[in-house]
């Protein structure tokens, strides 16, 4: 037996069970519609009031956020020019089904969902326990509710809700520890021979080549033999794809498309590859591409082990150029394009505990030898007995 309807101190809305319905007239047909709490269901009625009012109603969805989601996901072409990568299609699938649609219940109506209860998932992610035991990271928390979020943006844009609930979401932000940094901790070039001493010789080559073009693992994986430029006066590397989940694809950014050159000695030991251009340049026993978390596994970590360094991981090469870069003396731009970064400011937020603090000597003398601070203001040039330098 359905719950009864009670009345409320707002007229024509009803308290039935646990939530408050009210009705509108469309088409000469009497409508219901529900919200959970009291003050939702005061705000659409009042909008369904005046949307009748102007002649711009349109009934709102039945459709259910599960099956509008998984719909959604297959057809989604994004919003910008670029378009939306297969790659990315694949992330927002897995992402919507472990996170979106695992907390939100199957039954639940794409118009049921609102501010408070977008609110209530982000919550529900910021406690939500990571691999490792800790909770989410903030960044995961931001590109979990990315997917949900484009997705509500399409089914408003299509009429189906008349607003998106997550578009202004808060997101947290909790202060970084940074006690425990070593994620961005070069090795010093000792270091660095010392490693290439001990990892397998099989993969020696690889590793140097990554610490000395400072390209991102799914960069050296995806190599090909035709992105090795080995002739000329300016050997370099193209970066043009990347290896990730395992799939080839174009690089994420514009700005990640460079060309790095190469020292003549990485130049040689390439050239003895015999690579072809289709080929990997880098690849497994088998002659396939590598894996990236194998690779982490059973080689790096055995040979970081070794040598008393726990805290090497694939990114520490890329954080070992930059480092050689700037105590090489490169200025950030220079850096910025080397990495692939898309602009200078964050190549200096990512690096910054790499550059000397000290504040160093004092500045010499600038193009002048002396000059007496007791000279009375307005003195001749020659009274204050300045010399300047004579032009070169």
């Amino acid at each position: 037996m359905p719950a009864r309807m009670e009345k409320t101190r707002h007229a024509g809305i009803y308290r039935r069970g646990g939530r408050y319905v009210f009705s509108y007239r469309l088409n000469g047909k009497q409508r219901w519609e529900s919200a959970r709490t009291l003050d939702e269901a005061r705000k659409l009625k009042a909008a369904q009031t005046a949307d009748l009012a102007r002649g711009e109603f349109s009934q709102r969805s039945n459709l259910s956020l599960h099956g509008y989601a998984r719909e959604w996901i297959d057809r989604y072409q994004g919003t910008g020019r670029r378009g939306f990568r297969e790659e990315t299609r694949g992330e927002y699938r897995a992402l919507l089904e472990k996170y979106a649609l695992t907390f939100f219940p199957e039954g639940t109506g794409l118009t049921e969902l609102t501010p408070r209860t977008v609110a209530d998932f982000i919550g529900w992610l910021v406690r939500r326990p990571n691999r490792s035991g800790g909770s989410l990271a903030d960044s995961s928390v931001r590109n979990a509710l990315k997917p949900l979020s484009a997705c509500l943006a399409t089914a408003r844009r299509e009429g189906l809700i008349r607003h998106n609930p997550a578009a202004d979401a808060t997101l947290p932000h909790r202060p970084r520890i940074e006690e425990h940094d070593e994620d961005r901790r070069p090795l010093s070039r000792e270091q660095l021979a010392a490693f290439l001493a001990v990892v397998h010789p099989r993969h020696r080559l690889l590793f140097d080549f990554a610490a000395r073009t400072g390209l991102r693992a799914s960069e050296v994986i995806g190599l090909d033999g035709r992105h090795l430029q080995l002739d000329g006066e300016s050997p370099s590397v193209r970066v043009r794809q990347r290896y990730r989940r395992g799939r080839v694809g174009p690089i994420k950014t514009r700005y990640a498309r460079r060309d790095v050159p190469l020292a003549s000695d990485l130049v040689d030991e390439l050239r003895a590859l015999r690579v072809a251009a289709d080929a990997p340049v880098f690849t497994s026993s088998t002659g396939g591409r590598l894996d990236r978390d194998n690779m982490l596994a059973r080689v790096i970590k055995p040979a970081a082990q070794e040598l008393d360094a726990s805290w090497v991981g694939w990114h520490t090469f890329r954080h070992t150029c930059a480092s050689i870069l700037f105590a090489e003396g490169r200025n950030a731009v220079q850096v910025q394009r080397w990495l692939g970064h898309h602009s200078p400011s964050f190549t200096l937020d990512t690096y910054v505990h790499l550059l000397e603090e000290d504040l160093g000597a004092p500045l010499e003398p600038l193009g002048v030898n002396k000059v007496r601070t007791s000279a009375p203001f307005g003195a001749a040039e020659d009274d204050l007995g300045i010399t300047l330098e004579s032009p070169v």
